[in-house]
């Protein structure tokens, strides 16, 4: 791999914006492309750096990428250039193997909030995957050393800045329900999430309502949080918080899997 690909990845991965990297593995007969030809290939499907041949591969590798990058799974695609109707759309002579790799951004967690719950949550995401921020007064390296970034000079929660896909989770001990909700809500996080009584969650959401935030929006915050595992500690409670982060990423139904299993089967 080129130094330029080397680099175009690392700056891909910094702006956090999925890819997609195409190998060439086999080559059989005439081909424009080598073996261990490679192309970065964006979320449209279109190649900004790189190559794996010219039109007769170029649109097959495009279609595949954007399904990987659609499932987040990789795929070996195989293109006969042979084909003019069946293959890559032109006679080029014949045949090629590519491996076509998504490379997605961690999800990211944004923990507004401090206590064993919030500790237990940033654990938890960490193993799982997650890219976490702790944003609070009081969070500290010592206390969240899974952390990747801790944001304690924010009183006012002015930095929460959630992406599109990202993870919301407040646990502020309702100092800051009110202000970092609000900024959430503005966002386009894919979970929201309070972690709240129902009649404190009520309070807020009532009061954000009154703000003239409309029942569609309001429709998105999960609180109380998390799953009903009939948690008590607050390491169970972060674990029914993550379940249903997980649930919502993989789109699962929170059913048993035994659910209908029968003796027979």
């Amino acid at each position: 791999m080129t130094l330029d690909l080397l680099d175009l990845q690392f700056e891909l991965r910094q702006a956090r914006r999925p890819y997609a990297l195409a190998t060439v593995v086999e080559i059989l007969g005439s081909s424009s492309a080598k073996p261990a030809a490679k192309a970065l290939l964006d979320r449209s499907g279109k190649i900004i750096a790189g190559w794996v041949g010219g039109g007769c591969a170029q649109s097959m590798v495009s279609n595949a990428a954007l399904e990987c990058l659609d499932t987040g799974e990789p795929r070996v695609i195989e293109i006969d250039l042979n084909d003019e109707v069946f293959g890559a759309g032109m006679p080029c002579g014949g045949s090629m193997r590519v491996y076509v790799e998504p490379v997605l951004p961690k999800p990211q967690l944004w923990l507004m909030g401090h206590g064993r719950i919030v500790e237990g949550l940033c654990e938890f995401a960490h193993r799982l995957g997650f890219e976490v921020i702790i944003n609070d007064p009081q969070a500290t390296e010592e206390r969240f050393p899974a952390a990747d970034r801790i944001i304690s000079d924010d009183c006012r929660y002015q930095q929460l800045q959630p992406q599109p896909g990202d993870f919301v989770v407040i646990a502020t001990h309702h100092k800051g329900d009110y202000d970092s909700l609000a900024r959430a809500l503005r966002s386009e996080a894919l979970y929201i999430a309070l972690v709240s009584s129902r009649k404190r969650a009520n309070l807020v959401l009532t009061r954000l309502a009154k703000e003239g935030f409309p029942e569609s929006s309001l429709a998105k915050v999960r609180a109380p949080a998390g799953l009903d595992l009939g948690a008590k500690l607050p390491e169970e409670i972060s674990l029914s918080i993550v379940s249903e982060m997980v649930l919502v990423r993989r789109g699962g139904r929170g059913e048993p899997l035994s659910k209908g299993l029968s003796a027979t089967e």
